[in-house]
């Protein structure tokens, strides 16, 4: 009984720390688009299970409130985002120099799309600014357009936001 009553206290612990509520009229969206090249080294590339990363070029781009951000080549995409030119392919020559053992082969240069969601709100005269997800993203873009406050449930210890609605 007394682990059942440890096991119901964290749970309500971990609720109550993830459960706040905010109302934001000012607030922005973001998603930074990032294309890397990124190669892998291994000495057995068919049965090695941890193969060494390496990153060459990389290229960013902020999106903000859904808008087309200056720089801009491709773009929106299917999530109504858009892209930085590509970085420059790593020659044959710079994949090389990278070869830590005399064995260690590398695979051909692989292109990496990634986008990371920020929700920036105004607190009194401070703005906070916490990782989010693409839901999230498209909800406050959508509100930002019209200028309707958004009602953002924060995750846990108010670490990121979880969900965004129209006021």
């Amino acid at each position: 009984m007394g682990r059942l009553r440890c096991l119901v206290g964290t749970v309500v612990a971990l609720t109550v720390a993830g459960c706040n509520t905010v109302t934001a009229e000012r607030y922005e969206a973001t998603a930074l688009t990032t294309y890397t090249w990124q190669v892998e080294y291994s000495i057995n590339p068919a049965g090695d299970k941890m193969p060494r990363r390496e990153s060459f070029g990389s290229t960013f781009l902020l999106n903000r409130n859904g808008e087309k951000p200056e720089g801009a080549t491709t773009g929106p995409d299917d999530k109504g985002l858009w892209w930085p030119a590509l970085p420059p392919r790593p020659t044959v020559d710079d994949i090389e120099k990278r070869l830590q053992k005399p064995l260690e082969k590398a695979s051909s240069p692989q292109l990496q799309k990634t986008v990371e969601y920020k929700l920036s709100y105004q607190e009194g005269v401070q703005t906070v600014t916490l990782p989010t997800n693409y839901q999230v993203y498209r909800q406050a873009i959508k509100a930002h357009a019209s200028g309707t406050p958004l009602e953002l449930t924060l995750g846990v210890n108010d670490g990121s936001v979880e969900k965004a609605e129209p006021q």
